[in-house]
């Protein structure tokens, strides 16, 4: 089988890259893959509601606090985290991976049927 291949206005072939996973671990909340979304594929949860296991050895001995060494200003307790409410509902357009500075979303093409 062949992947689903889209065209532009001008005719110009393309594939299409559909949200297979998003890395909540990665992400620091900051919801700019949630604006550039025009599907209903994204939804800001609780951190805490994930249930994300906490690994010792990641902590920097530098790191007193034990959050990550970047100074993005969210805790990483208590902060909101994006996770994926419908992947169905995705057109394979990777804006939001386009917008995320940390590199949380993984995709892939779909074959078409």
């Amino acid at each position: 089988m062949t992947a689903i291949v889209g065209l532009t206005q001008d005719g110009t072939e393309w594939t299409p890259q559909f949200v297979e996973m998003l890395d909540a671990k990665k992400c620091i909340g900051c919801g700019r893959c949630y604006r550039v979304c025009a599907r209903d594929v994204l939804e800001l949860v609780e951190r805490e509601s994930l249930d994300l296991e906490e690994e010792d050895e990641d902590l920097d001995d530098d790191d007193p606090f034990g959050d990550d060494d970047d100074d993005d200003g969210f805790s990483d307790d208590t902060s909101m985290v994006m996770s994926l409410k419908n992947k169905g509902d995705c057109i394979g357009c990777e804006a939001c991976s386009k917008i995320c500075p940390k590199g949380c979303f993984s995709h892939t093409t779909k074959e078409a049927a």
